[in-house]
């Protein structure tokens, strides 16, 4: 087969997968915590061998319930939400939500999270070693109650010392998910880098509040929540831009994703894969969709591979 043949032949079929810290990614496109469940809600609608990961809703070490409602609010191209990291606490997920997951051909990354650093190290402890499990994203967006309510995303030095305690506590590949409520995120991506963690998550939900001007009162029980969705996703792309220029570590680039191009700009700026968030309370399907665009956009290109995409923006 000629050299030109060849080409044409890489164009009907792109290769899609991706090495991620270590993790073998089949394609680039995952499922961002908190807005897929643990996969099993999905199933109806998302074939998950098809995705490249699945990164569960945050666990703790143990059950928590959440916020009172009203815990989410839409806005204008995005949401807000005060979930409140409801979950079922790890001793559970691993007994009745992994294993389902395991019937999957898919990379299954635990978000976890605490509210001290004993927190982090037991869970860290606990999934170490499991079967099933291809990494661990580390939520730091977290108030620590042993220092006052502080939360550790914002910290450098807490979030130095937090990242540096998971990764004592596990040989599983560790992935910082990252606040993007600082000053300047790339001081935050060295800390990560310096602790030892094998990638970074960007960027996290930003702060936000919404009012009921006729009742004059906070759209969520909470007050405050995360915001997320299109509206956020210039944030996010710049973010992600400048922590893939100061650190080696890759990066997964979420924010307002809905399509295929969505994704492609992240894979631009630095992004080596990305998780699809919001978009999934729109439309179940939307992984699915996000994936095909990628892969219409490198035959539409002549693309080989999704790789060749990383870090390749011309920003002069």
């Amino acid at each position: 087969m000629s050299k030109t043949q060849n080409k044409e032949s890489a164009m009907v079929s792109p290769d899609l997968s991706i090495d991620f810290a270590g993790i073998k990614l089949k394609n680039p496109v995952l499922t961002a915590s908190g807005t897929f469940g643990y996969g099993e809600e999905f199933a109806e609608f998302v074939d998950l061998n098809k995705l490249g990961g699945v990164i569960v809703k945050g666990i703790s070490l143990k059950p928590i319930k959440g916020n009172p409602p009203p815990r989410i609010w839409e806005t204008p191209s995005g949401m807000l939400n005060a979930i409140g990291l409801e979950n079922p606490g790890v001793e559970v997920f691993l007994r009745d939500k992994l294993p389902y997951l395991r019937k999957f051909d898919t990379a299954v990354i635990v978000n976890m999270f605490g509210y001290s650093l004993e927190d982090y190290v037991s869970v860290a402890e606990r999934l170490d070693g499991v079967t099933g499990i291809s990494g661990i994203e580390v939520n730091i967006s977290c108030p620590n109650v042993k220092a006052g309510g502080i939360v550790f995303g914002t910290n450098l030095t807490s979030a130095f010392e937090l990242l540096s305690a998971v990764r004592k506590a596990t040989k599983l590949p560790i992935i910082a998910k990252l606040s993007p409520n600082v000053t300047d995120i790339t001081a935050f991506a060295r800390a990560a880098q310096d602790a030892g963690c094998d990638g970074l998550s960007l960027i996290n939900t930003l702060l936000g509040m919404a009012i009921d001007v006729r009742c004059r009162r906070p759209r969520l029980a909470n007050i405050t929540g995360g915001l997320s969705g299109p509206a956020i996703k210039p944030v996010a792309i710049r973010m992600v831009w400048q922590a893939a220029r100061a650190v080696s570590l890759p990066i997964i680039g979420m924010g307002g994703i809905m399509t295929g191009e969505d994704a492609v700009e992240f894979m631009l700026a630095g992004a080596s894969a990305v998780a699809v968030g919001t978009a999934n309370f729109i439309d179940p399907r939307a992984t699915i969709g996000v994936l095909s665009g990628i892969e219409d956009f490198l035959r539409e290109q002549r693309i080989p591979a999704v790789r060749e995409l990383i870090g390749k923006v011309d920003a002069g």
